[in-house]
């Protein structure tokens, strides 16, 4: 940045009758990357920045108002005094008001203060702002990033570690409610810097390869869980300050465990201090209520079509991969952001242009993220939760997708759900069903969420999905939890499906750690453990994960006993595993199955097995193999299958 404000040393000027001097780090480039909509790094230059200007420390701010008619800086500073600040409009017709405070420190509270073009004045806080009070108050916080990061081997390994053909096991968080210094305080968090001590630890111990957080930017309602943000370069203020957030990023990394952050470009709150009618208008939001406000959420939605809201988006996603050093954007919501008629009924949408649904310029923004990100930070990856069969959403853009790296398997989510809730001597008549994701998983490069929408809202814990006694119950769990983690694609799981919580994800309170005094729900997270060690150990599992050939169906023929088998497929035979469900309570000895390939077979995991709260008592130790064709290396293996239960054979 100083090289580019070097470029301005001539151009500001003293107006001694005002407290605000000219002053812009603004080239003409910016203005014009700005307006096209395809600046990312709008974070350098809005906001408030710390400056020295004829040896003078203060600070400069910079916020775009295109409709307003005046717009003053009121803080700390100043005794929160209307007009004793006022900024300065660009006399290029940007909409940009800027100037520099001689004597601003870090730490002061500020907001925006604005007239509009009906005279109204208002109050926002800044959006580009680093730093906020915690709510309820609602002022930004001058502020100077001030850290040193030591995750240089992480950044440089990062390359194979974030690859497609590399194992990716997400650990879903929401910091707040993970655990608690006082368990029944919703007011009582644990900070970025506890979460050091407490959180990633136990995400190595689990073997995750990677966390996810909901969202961690700037938001004013917990109800929301940070599905509606205010602040897009802001980490929330509830657990401390920016540096603190990115020291326990850091720490995650030193620990080769990669950080996936929740992002939000689909839609945000009509809070006063935010962004909606920013300068009196609808500045962020579309003015047309039937593309610019989301029925479901009460929220506005980002105008695509305008170059200025584009930029602040990529640069938002941008600040969060190059300041905080994030390894992965979920894209919360795409479907919304596509979809002309999303949760809408007809007569509540127009049509594109060419007759269709899809919001045209939201697609070709979508498009322009993913391309400037992964040229920007090309070990990265984008993750889109995407609920429909919209083509292409993990495909390149040159091949006409929408350039995500990853897109949520909603479909297998739902379909697995529904099996596991039938009756296990039902669940004959649904096997088409619970096997349909084989028939598309290599459309899309899928990842297989089993996320806080699950747990919530009435749909119960995982758990209690599940049919029958408790014996069963943690059964159906651990065979659901295997199954996962043997088909194709990356995992993703949320915080407290480890080990089996009994009740719904509550935001207010902490998960229910005491439940890990009980050997079945420590069996369950032991049982989880073990599979995140199988996928990081196993080349089979993640090598091909998202390719055709690195799954091939076994034996599909005895769908009235519930018993299915498969193999999945690495670079080399020898790395091949076949993997057995059966999915009834019933024993299956002596189980018959024909098999190419080796001889020689060893167990390598069993969802029954004692350690995970399993009987025991149903293992293969010795498994027989009986040839039937020496030259086409064809064998009929001799196995026991467990009750409600997964092995895997290597």
């Amino acid at each position: 940045m100083n090289d580019k404000r070097n470029l301005y040393e001539e151009k500001y000027f003293v107006n001694g009758s005002k407290a605000v001097w000219n002053y812009s780090l603004f080239t003409d480039d910016d203005i014009r990357d700005y307006q096209y909509g395809i600046h990312c790094r709008l974070y350098e230059l809005f906001g408030n920045k710390q400056l020295t200007v004829l040896n003078t420390k203060g600070t400069y701010f910079a916020v775009w108002a295109p409709n307003a008619l005046k717009v003053y800086i009121v803080g700390d500073f100043n005794n929160w005094t209307d007009e004793k600040h006022e900024l300065i409009v660009r006399q290029d017709s940007s909409g940009i008001w800027e100037g520099f405070i001689p004597h601003v420190a870090p730490g002061e509270l500020y907001k925006y203060r604005i007239k509009t073009s009906k005279g109204e004045l208002i109050y926002k806080a800044d959006p580009f702002a680093n730093f906020a009070e915690l709510r309820p108050q609602t002022a930004s916080i001058t502020y100077h990033f001030n850290y040193n990061w030591q995750d240089d081997l992480w950044l440089k390994k990062r390359k194979k570690v974030n690859a497609l053909n590399a194992p990716i096991s997400v650990y879903e968080v929401h910091l707040a409610s993970w655990m608690r210094p006082d368990k029944h305080d919703e007011e009582s968090y644990n900070s970025y810097q506890n979460m050091i001590e407490l959180l990633v630890p136990y995400v190595k111990e689990m073997g995750f390869t990677h966390v996810e957080f909901m969202p961690v930017m700037e938001h004013p309602f917990d109800g929301s869980w940070g599905y509606q943000d205010t602040g897009y370069f802001a980490p929330t203020s509830r657990f401390g300050k920016p540096e603190d957030f990115m020291r326990l990023v850091d720490a995650f990394h030193n620990e080769n465990i990669g950080v996936i952050l929740d992002w939000v470009p689909s839609h945000f709150p009509a809070d006063a201090h935010g962004l909606f009618m920013f300068d009196g208008e609808h500045t962020y939001e579309y003015a047309d209520v039937r593309k610019g406000f989301h029925p479901d959420w009460n929220s506005y939605i980002f105008n695509y079509s305008r170059g200025e809201v584009r930029s602040f988006l990529l640069s938002s996603a941008h600040f969060w991969c190059d300041v905080f050093h994030i390894d992965g954007i979920r894209v919360d919501a795409v479907s919304s952001i596509l979809r002309l008629d999303y949760s809408r009924q007809s007569g509540q949408w127009e049509a594109n242009e060419f007759g269709g649904n899809g919001n045209l310029e939201a697609i070709a923004f979508v498009k322009l993220l993913n391309e400037t990100l992964y040229k920007n930070f090309p070990y990265i990856q984008t993750i889109a939760e995407e609920s429909t069969d919209w083509p292409g959403i993990s495909k390149p853009t040159y091949e006409e997708g929408l350039g995500f790296g990853m897109k949520w398997m909603m479909g297998w989510m739902h379909d697995t759900l529904d099996y596991f809730k039938q009756e296990p001597y039902n669940r004959a008549r649904y096997q088409n069903d619970f096997t349909f994701s084989m028939a598309y998983y290599y459309n899309e490069n899928f990842m297989l969420p089993l996320s806080h929408d699950e747990v919530v809202h009435g749909k119960s814990p995982m758990l209690y999905k599940m049919p029958g006694d408790d014996w069963q119950k943690f059964a159906n769990l651990r065979l659901l939890y295997a199954y996962m983690y043997f088909h194709p694609g990356a995992k993703l799981l949320f915080m407290g499906n480890e080990f089996a919580a009994t009740q719904e994800w509550n935001y207010k309170t902490e998960l229910q750690w005491d439940l890990l005094m009980w050997p079945s729900h420590q069996g369950m997270k032991e049982c989880v453990t073990r599979l995140n060690q199988l996928y990081r150990q196993e080349n089979a599992l993640y090598e091909k994960q998202f390719e055709r050939d690195g799954f091939e169906w076994i034996d599909l023929k005895h769908e009235q006993e519930c018993v299915i088998a498969f193999k999945r497929k690495g670079l080399t035979s020898k790395d091949d595993i076949l993997v057995i469900l059966n999915l009834t309570p019933e024993v299956r000895w002596n189980w018959k199955i024909n098999v190419f390939g080796k001889s020689k077979w060893s167990e390598i995991f069993n969802s029954d097995s004692i350690e995970f709260w399993g009987s025991g008592d149903v293992y293969n130790v010795d498994i027989q193999m009986e040839e039937i064709d020496k030259e086409r290396k064809y064998y009929t293996m001799n196995v026991h299958l467990p009750p409600l239960g997964l092995i895997a054979l290597k």
